[in-house]
């Protein structure tokens, strides 16, 4: 079993460095390093909620994702410039929005939507899931300042959320691909889990390789052991005082 291309495992995570209070105008925010993906993830308050939650006394989170020019080998063009934001982007807002609403008990956050953005400044493979993984420590931190300033009686989070990325690469199972891995898969996978052991969110594909429940559950059982590690970090990065 040889080594993969920066010499990891094929079941080891890229070194994860999360750096709190990385932009002091905002309730909450992160500076997030996988390996060589690096995310700026914020977190902020309004004090209001979708047409479709108004008067229901529920709260509101949802993502904004993007990907300056040079965060990737080839120049991306700014979504201001085109007019339009990619089908990927949408997906990847939505992905995040999901997996941190189901970090949040909404009646106990009340009418207040938390807007979390996530802008990737180096593209390294696993954006998605790295931003999933620094939102919710710029959730909880802005939740913290809620409670700080008594607009909150508690924080309202359930369970911390990771998430991370896999695939099949030369008929091995390799955690947290890097670009490289990525574009040789035969099988991509994205998975997002709670601390309680749930999963929020599978994306798997096949790229011409279709695969056996047997490897998919495999597959799983690497990504838990990935995401525990994970949340281990998260919980030793918010048991230190900032």
């Amino acid at each position: 079993m040889e080594d993969r291309i920066d010499g990891r495992k094929h079941d080891e995570i890229r070194p994860i460095k999360i750096t709190r209070k990385f932009i002091s105008h905002t309730e909450g925010s992160v500076f997030i390093e996988m390996g060589k993906t690096r995310i700026v993830c914020t977190a902020s308050v309004e004090d209001k909620v979708p047409p479709f939650l108004k008067g229901k006394g529920s709260g509101w989170i949802t993502a904004e994702y993007d990907m300056i020019p040079k965060s990737a080998p080839t120049r991306i063009i700014r979504p201001q410039v085109t007019g339009k934001i990619s089908g990927r982007t949408h997906e990847i807002q939505r992905l995040i929005g999901r997996s941190l609403r189901c970090a949040v008990d909404m009646k106990k956050l009340g009418e207040k939507t938390i807007w979390l953005d996530c802008d990737v400044i180096e593209a390294d493979g696993g954006t998605r899931t790295a931003a999933i993984t620094g939102s919710f420590i710029a959730l909880f931190d802005c939740l913290h300042s809620l409670v700080d300033r008594k607009i909150l009686p508690e924080i309202p989070i359930t369970d911390f959320v990771a998430a991370v990325s896999l695939g099949i690469v030369n008929d091995d199972i390799l955690i947290d691909l890097c670009f490289a891995e990525d574009s040789a898969a035969q099988v991509d996978m994205n998975v997002v889990m709670n601390s309680s052991g749930k999963f929020i969110e599978i994306q798997s594909s096949a790229e011409g390789y279709p695969f056996y429940r047997e490897k998919f559950d495999t597959m799983l059982d690497k990504a838990l052991k990935a995401i525990s590690e994970i949340i281990g970090y998260q919980k030793k990065i918010l048991s230190q005082s900032i």
